[in-house]
């Protein structure tokens, strides 16, 4: 085995941190010499708000719903509110951004030049991710996101040395063969991983439908991980985040934009001491800021399983 993959990481853990997946390639599978690889960051949705136009002193609409009294206690139904949405969802934001101090007037249930501005301060204060548009963490810091269904599925750990259908020893997040939790409908066919943000799971799948192994990952606490059938087209041994604060080994890159990367890596580790970012039994949690983490034999299995060209259905 690749010294890389053996690398001895400390025991102490910091848990709930959403490092951010910028990295270099110190070696790379994928071209030959040391190459910068794309960063992975949490991608703005588009917002039919115009940055330019975005006051903190325009007012908002003033029509109230009559359905909705200003102190009843509510929650999204959309998992994104930008420029251009309206209705109820658009009046819960609004009346939690005039609870938190952040927009005076009434709810009038359009998602105006004030309610952007609005969120662009309420982000920027609480240091998320600032892009004044409303998603699952600005939802949740006010206190408007909906209670998120159990839908994180953990099976019992392996015995110790249990191996996958392949032969790959197994994780304490893994599991193999007909033990795996069904795979989702409509995840495709074929030879591929299947990547399920809602249950924070993949399936690895060989070209007769069958499970080889499944595992629970810690994805991405932002929208930023786009749903769809995309493929491998870059692989890093070890990689270095932006800030030279973090070591990402087996990097597997899934997902390009033009300055962006997002990809299946090791639990990360700190450059300083060596020590994780989150431990193994955090993995099933929303804990990256783009990236799919893995437990480190999850990782080896995915650096062998997934070369350049792998199917990858993000649903």
């Amino acid at each position: 085995m690749n010294s890389s993959r053996q690398r001895t990481v400390a025991a102490t853990a910091v848990s709930g941190i959403a490092l951010i997946c910028v990295v270099i390639a110190l070696s790379t599978s994928s071209g030959g010499g040391t190459q910068v690889a794309d960063s992975t960051i949490p991608v703005a949705p588009v917002t039919t708000v115009p940055a330019e136009t975005i006051s903190p002193s325009t007012e908002a609409s003033v029509v109230v719903a009559p359905e909705q009294g200003t102190d009843e206690p509510c929650s999204l139904r959309a998992k994104t509110l930008n420029g251009g949405s309206s209705g109820d969802d658009v009046i819960c934001l609004q009346k939690a951004l005039i609870e938190a101090g952040y927009l005076s007037g009434t709810p009038g249930g359009v998602y105006d030049n004030a309610t952007a501005a609005a969120v662009t301060k309420l982000q920027t204060d609480r240091e998320l991710f600032v892009d004044g548009v409303t998603g699952r963490e600005t939802a949740i810091s006010l206190g408007i996101w909906p209670e998120e269904p159990d839908l994180v599925v953990r099976t019992p750990p392996p015995v110790p040395g249990a191996v996958d259908l392949l032969g790959f020893p197994l994780s304490s997040v893994a599991t193999s063969g007909p033990e795996a939790p069904p795979l989702p409908e409509n995840s495709g066919s074929g030879r591929r991983l299947v990547y399920q943000r809602a249950g924070q799971r993949v399936w690895a799948v060989d070209e007769n439908e069958i499970v080889i192994r499944s595992w629970l990952v810690s994805g991405s606490k932002y929208d930023n991980e786009l749903p769809g059938v995309h493929e491998v087209y870059s692989r890093s041994e070890t990689s270095i985040a932006w800030d030279g604060k973090a070591y990402f080994n087996l990097m597997v890159r899934w997902l390009k934009t033009s300055d962006d990367a997002i990809g299946f890596h090791a639990l990360p580790i700190k450059v300083a001491d060596n020590s994780l970012y989150q431990t193994e039994a955090e993995l099933g949690q929303r804990l990256s800021g783009g990236c799919q983490r893995q437990a480190n034999l999850d990782a080896e299995f995915t650096w062998e399983f997934a070369q350049v060209g792998t199917p990858v259905v993000v649903l």
